[in-house]
């Protein structure tokens, strides 16, 4: 196909994406206060929720799931059909339950509901219907309905599983805020695979301690700096006083700009040409942060000095290329 011409599907892409987002956008004025009651219901309960569903809504039921527990919520999916042939066993008292359901009217879930009141669970429904069966029985309503599915015929579930979706995903939001969820409580609950290994690395899993580093003195000279920094090619030199305390960097940019500008550079002694207000990362900020610090400014930059500032001393220098790499291995 000539890649100039128009491809006569990329409207069908742009209008599936625009009726999805606008029925995203309605649903963010309505359910706001029903899924802040959904969390405290969940929060002022000591066991789990139970999340309910059928057909393609118990697959979206099983991704909140999935996304509550990731964030250390107990959470199980209860399939709308076995719950009625054993699977109730899961059950103790009082476990909130979000039943979910494009119409509202499925069959399994009327069945369900009246066991449900003998467990005495708080009923939370997720439905695409505010008045249907199902809405007009639960205690609360997250009132997924759309105007219309994205799809070209109207009718495959579309916009509405991907509102299903993204309220579930603004009730774990809400859950984590209210819990002060933080980044290392996130990593808790994900030990293994990548993102896991990113969550737990800390700088100093990673920075160059004192003793690989290059550190000089204010008054070390230039020539005597760069055959060190030759040696040991990190991108920089840690100028500190005598209780390791940071005054400058002067790095290899740093060196070659000011070779190309004065002959007698190398005479020079580091007081006089370093950077004596460097930019640094604290110890215990996470790796994220350092890369934004790096990378997140008019010129980057590849090398932080480590500080920690319980102790007002320099402890380290990371490079960023150091966090590429612990993010390949």
């Amino acid at each position: 196909m000539n890649k100039d011409s128009k491809n006569p599907f990329m409207d069908t892409v742009k209008a599936t994406l625009q009726k999805e987002a606008v029925e995203l956008e309605k649903a963010s004025h309505r359910v706001g206060a029903a899924v802040v009651e959904t969390a405290e219901v969940i929060l002022n309960h000591d066991g789990k929720v139970v999340i309910c569903g059928l057909g393609k809504s118990g697959l979206i039921g099983q991704k909140i799931v999935a996304t509550l527990c990731s964030t250390g919520i107990q959470a199980v999916f209860l399939h709308a059909a076995e719950a009625l042939h054993g699977d109730l066993g899961i059950y103790h008292p009082g476990d909130p339950t979000i039943l979910i359901s494009k119409s509202g009217a499925t069959e399994e879930l009327r069945r369900l509901i009246p066991r449900l009141r003998d467990f005495h669970s708080p009923l939370i429904g997720l439905v695409g219907n505010a008045q249907s069966p199902v809405a007009k029985r639960v205690d609360i309503v997250l009132d997924a309905s759309v105007s219309s599915e994205a799809d070209p015929l109207g009718v495959v579930p579309t916009s509405s599983t991907t509102l299903t979706l993204a309220i579930g995903d603004s009730l774990t939001s809400v859950l984590m805020a209210m819990r002060e969820f933080k980044h290392e409580d996130f990593a808790r609950y994900h030990p293994g695979g990548e993102l896991g290994k990113q969550l737990r690395l800390r700088i100093q899993d990673v920075m160059h301690p004192l003793h690989e580093a290059v550190t000089v003195s204010p008054n070390s000279e230039l020539i005597d700096v760069t055959k060190l920094m030759t040696k040991n090619p990190l991108g920089a030199a840690l100028v500190m006083d005598e209780k390791k305390q940071l005054m400058g960097i002067i790095t290899d940019g740093d060196i070659r700009r000011g070779f190309s500008l004065n002959s007698d550079f190398a005479s020079l002694k580091m007081k006089e040409i370093m950077n004596n207000n460097p930019v640094f990362v604290p110890l215990h900020a996470s790796l994220d942060d350092a890369m934004k610090l790096m990378e997140d400014r008019p010129s980057q930059i590849s090398v932080l000095p480590v500080v920690d500032l319980s102790q007002n001393v320099c402890v380290g220098l990371l490079r960023l290329h150091d966090i590429y790499q612990s993010k390949l291995y």
